[in-house]
């Protein structure tokens, strides 16, 4: 087994299909079913179940992928290191959660671009479970995600400190009136995100059994459905700040163990760091200095 094999397998299992495969890898189908049932045969397990409406990959073609991710990614990245003389340039593709791309990064990029033309920024928004993901499957260089995080294939630092509330219609003016509530549901960010977790957890110190929720992608959809009294929320206080001044939602402090997070910046250990990446950290991590009341400096 080489790479050109694991990349064979890769493009076969995302198309679902030998002939579409073919066409991605410049080939014909014949040779590239010809390397799967090499493959297959050197290895002793089926990679893809074959049927008239195109192949599925078993999970023994499923527990290779990573790798053929992974080492796409090495040569890559070796590629990249020849050329990088120290100078911030070519494509920096990260991830991001949606409240820390409203609240945080429109300006740290804005800025970045300006001051390095030759970079293109590309920024990828998900759940904290699917950026993690996306970072050890070598998708994204690093991600913004909601910490802490300890996986051994990553390394993590933080970059910002948020203040969570809860974010409810401007009817229910106390916890005591959202504990009232019959009913009541969650508005929440699709699964894999930390917030949905940590809202379970203050409904259940407040009596009330965690409702089926009610996922939407964009934080404005959240805001809008809570503003009109669907359910209640947990979002960072800076993201809710207009809505609540305009008197669109209630904002409900909450105690430190369930308000204070961290959102961290994770990379492979393992991975390249691009100057574009070193240098973008390095504007992050002056702009979280900034930031800080002078006592703190």
């Amino acid at each position: 087994m080489d790479v050109a094999d694991l990349k064979v397998v890769a493009a076969v299992a995302r198309h679902g299909s030998m002939n579409k495969a073919a066409s991605e890898l410049n080939t014909v189908q014949s040779n590239v079913s010809a390397r799967i049932r090499s493959l297959e045969d050197e290895l002793g397990v089926t990679l893809f179940q074959r049927s008239a409406k195109g192949v599925q990959v078993t999970p023994a073609g499923r527990r290779i992928l990573p790798f053929a991710a992974r080492l796409s990614k090495l040569l890559l990245d070796a590629s990249s290191a020849a050329r990088d003389d120290g100078h911030p340039k070519g494509v920096l593709e990260i991830g991001t959660l949606e409240t820390t791309l409203a609240l945080r990064l429109p300006r740290l990029i804005a800025q970045f671009a300006k001051a390095y033309p030759e970079v293109r920024p590309v920024v990828r928004t998900g759940t904290t479970c699917s950026l993690i993901q996306g970072v050890i499957d070598c998708k994204l260089e690093g991600a913004f995600v909601a910490g802490p995080v300890n996986h051994p294939e990553l390394h993590s630092e933080e970059a910002f400190r948020e203040e969570l509330v809860l974010v409810t219609s401007p009817a229910l003016r106390s916890l005591d009136d959202v504990a009232a509530v019959e009913n009541l549901k969650t508005v929440v960010f699709r699964i894999g995100c930390s917030y949905r977790q940590r809202l379970d957890t203050l409904l259940t110190s407040l009596g009330i059994v965690a409702p089926e929720p009610l996922e939407f992608g964009s934080i404005e959809a959240i805001i809008a459905c809570v503003s009109a009294g669907v359910g209640v929320t947990l979002l960072p206080r800076g993201v809710v700040a207009a809505a609540a001044r305009e008197g669109l939602v209630a904002v409900h402090e909450l105690a430190p163990e369930l308000a204070e997070v961290e959102t961290v910046f994770v990379r492979r250990i393992d991975g390249y760091f691009s100057s574009a990446l070193a240098t973008f950290l390095h504007s992050v991590r002056l702009d979280a200095v900034s930031a800080l009341p002078a006592a703190t400096l």
